[in-house]
């Protein structure tokens, strides 16, 4: 069974849905787009899988505690946890409120562990493996301005993550790190005209800009027994995103 945060829209949808397809039960956790996470769990039900759709604020631990014991008095059992959910305030460090700052790192950093934290006890007892997949972003490594808390989160969770890659090793539970790049999205719709982001995607080395499915596909792989040998991996989907825009010469 997989829980994924944040997946009544953009990535999180799309991993709910192809790990449904690859034979998953889901918990479909949303906080704010209550029918649009129901009615993934809809198309989730219509693959032959059963699925729930769970509202939680990740960045508020007693609803986590809420939503993982929903998720196994339902099913039992999590197997798969996908950390997606995320937010971001775009301003410069200097505008940002307190308020600002503090919500970004509960929601992008702590979501996360948070929701591991009260998961894995879970996985470990169980004593048959799991797999954890954080959602990263190229921004652990690429500090762009007017996204301080938001980068901050996403180098935080790198490394929270291969420490417990190392801890998590002995129970056979894989800890590992998908890395978007530039992926056309609902969020970055909301931020970038969708015409921009086209154009921008062609600036790339790969010519164009991410789907969903790019970033479905990578964490299908890290969950499939086809990654059992895989921990503490940081994988980098991104069409080339951080590499120069031009060749020399």
């Amino acid at each position: 069974m997989a829980l994924v945060t944040g997946a009544s829209r953009g990535i999180g949808q799309g991993c709910a849905l192809k790990l449904a397809e690859l034979g998953a039960d889901v918990v479909v956790n949303y906080r704010s787009h209550g029918d649009e996470a129901e009615a993934v769990a809809q198309q989730i039900r219509a693959k032959g899988r059963e699925c729930i759709a769970v509202g939680a604020d990740i960045g508020v631990r007693a609803e986590v505690e809420e939503m993982v014991a929903a998720a196994i008095s339902r099913f039992g059992r999590i197997d798969l946890l996908i950390n997606n959910a995320a937010l971001t305030i775009r301003k410069y460090f200097v505008d940002l409120t307190v308020e600002e700052l503090e919500r970004v790192l509960a929601v992008s950093m702590w979501g996360a562990i948070h929701t591991t934290h009260v998961v894995a006890p879970h996985m470990i007892a169980r004593g048959e493996g799991g797999r954890v997949v954080i959602m990263g972003s190229v921004h652990a490594t690429v500090p762009f301005g007017g996204s301080l808390p938001y980068n901050v989160s996403k180098g935080a969770l790198n490394l929270f993550s291969l420490t417990l890659a190392r801890e998590f090793a002995p129970h056979r539970i894989t800890v590992n790190v998908v890395e978007p790049g530039w992926i056309d999205t609902h969020g970055e719709r909301d931020l970038t005209a969708p015409e921009r982001i086209q154009e921008l995607g062609k600036e790339l080395p790969l010519g164009r800009v991410g789907t969903v499915d790019d970033i479905a596909n990578a964490v299908a792989y890290l969950c499939s027994d086809e990654a059992s040998y895989v921990t503490g991996a940081l994988l980098r989907v991104d069409g080339g995103f951080v590499l120069p825009r031009k060749m020399l010469g």
